[in-house]
């Protein structure tokens, strides 16, 4: 796994930053919130959170950091989203506002709240490529990918629906394995760009 050197970033502007925070903590790694481009500027690597992808998308613009994190995120800084974090890394967003403007981070078409409103929330263990055990995963108004491009890997499904992909430099999960202690899906992304 990835040493101490790593300077991680949480994106902190809303959503579920704080277990994010906590997670790394609990692997013994230090993450900074990030809520300007100063503190951008002084990581490698960033959590984009589960919330809101249109207030996240919206806060970004108003806290000047929408083009500097694009412009590192183009010049392949790794990235994680999570739920909402998926949404606002995509390249088309289906369902979503028509001022909603995507990281085109990563290739792929996702359907935001796929999985129904905060009462059909649910927990689902899940076989992930490249991992013995099966993840337990926790589904909040979660997303799906409906199509990926052909530089994207699928690394889970649930009922055939894509749950988790990456590429070279890009991981996103449908779920919140920040709600987990289960770590093994965050060392995939400290994994990434190694």
């Amino acid at each position: 796994m990835a040493g101490n050197d790593l300077h991680v970033g949480v994106l902190a502007l809303q959503g579920a930053f704080e277990s994010h925070l906590k997670i790394f903590r609990a692997m013994g790694i230090e993450a900074l919130p990030v809520k300007s481009s100063q503190d951008l500027e002084r990581i490698n690597r960033i959590v984009i959170p589960g919330g809101e992808s249109t207030a996240i998308q919206m806060l970004l613009e108003s806290n000047a950091l929408r083009q500097t994190l694009s412009e590192r995120l183009n010049h392949g800084m790794p990235v994680f989203g999570t739920c909402a974090g998926m949404i606002v890394l995509s390249k088309v967003i289906l369902d979503g506002r028509e001022d909603q403007s995507p990281l085109n981070a990563i290739d792929i078409v996702v359907r935001r709240n796929a999985f129904g409103r905060q009462v059909d929330s649910f927990e689902s263990s899940i076989d992930v490529e490249g991992l013995r055990e099966p993840f337990p995963a926790i589904f909040i108004r979660a997303p799906i990918v409906e199509s990926v491009g052909d530089d994207v890997d699928v690394y889970a499904k649930v009922d055939d629906q894509i749950v988790l992909c990456g590429n070279a430099t890009t991981l996103v999960a449908s779920f919140h394995p920040e709600l987990s202690s289960d770590t093994r899906i965050h060392e995939m992304f400290l994994s990434l760009g190694e």
